[in-house]
C-alpha cells in the first residue's frame, strides 16, 4: 500500500457565492498552504510525497504552489478531483442554496444534469492510481471520497477544515483510510 494523501485548499479571499467564482488565498489561507507544505515535508522521507495534484481551481494550485515548488516537481492538474459541477440551468448566484440542499440529503439524490452519486464514485477512483502523492482538492469532492470510505451515502459526511490534511493508503485497487484531516466548523453550513 501507497500512502497518500488528500488536502482542502487555503482559506479562500472569497467565500462561495460571491462575485469572483475563482478566487484565489486570502493571507491566511497562503500561510495555510505553507503549514500544509511544512508538515508533507517533515514526514519521514518513505511516505513523504513525490507529486502534486491539484484541482483546476485557482484557490487549489495557490494551495498546491508551496508543495510543489518545495518537491521541485510541477503540478498536475485533475479535474476528477475538481469542485462538483453545478447543474447548468443554475446561475452562480443560485449555486449556494443548491449546495445546501445537497448537503442535507443523499449523494443520489442531488437533483442536477449528472449522477452525482456516479460523480463521487470517479473523484475517489481518481486517486486509486495514484501514491506517494499530495492532492489538492475542495470540501464536497473530499465529502464524496470519505462517504465511500465510511460506507454512508450522505453527502456531508466529513468537515475538512482548509489545509486539511487526510492521510490515505491505496494498492491501485482499494483505497483506505489512514487518517481523517482536522475538521472545522466552516461557512459551508
Amino acid at each position: 500500500m501507497q500512502r497518500l494523501f488528500l488536502i482542502r485548499h487555503g482559506k479562500p479571499a472569497a467565500v462561495w457565492g460571491e462575485a469572483d467564482h475563482d478566487p484565489g488565498l486570502d493571507e491566511s489561507g497562503r500561510a495555510q498552504a505553507h503549514a500544509a507544505r511544512d508538515h508533507l515535508l517533515a514526514l519521514p522521507e518513505d511516505l513523504r510525497p513525490l507529486r502534486v495534484v491539484s484541482s483546476p481551481l485557482r484557490r487549489c494550485r495557490e494551495t498546491a504552489a508551496p508543495t510543489a515548488e518545495a518537491l521541485g516537481v510541477e503540478i498536475e492538474i485533475d479535474p476528477g478531483v475538481g469542485e462538483i459541477p453545478t447543474p447548468a440551468a443554475l446561475t452562480a448566484e443560485q449555486r449556494p442554496a443548491w449546495l445546501r440542499e445537497a448537503f442535507q440529503g443523499r449523494w443520489a439524490d442531488i437533483q442536477g444534469d449528472l449522477d452525482y452519486d456516479a460523480w463521487r464514485r470517479r473523484a475517489a477512483d481518481s486517486l486509486l492510481t495514484r501514491s506517494r502523492t499530495a492532492v489538492f482538492s475542495h470540501y464536497v469532492a473530499i465529502n464524496a471520497v470519505m462517504s465511500l470510505l465510511a460506507g454512508d451515502d450522505r453527502v456531508l459526511v466529513f468537515r475538512p477544515d482548509h489545509a486539511s490534511i487526510t492521510a490515505l493508503e491505496t494498492d491501485g485497487g482499494l483505497l483506505v483510510l489512514v487518517e481523517a484531516g482536522r475538521e472545522a466548523s466552516t461557512g459551508v453550513l
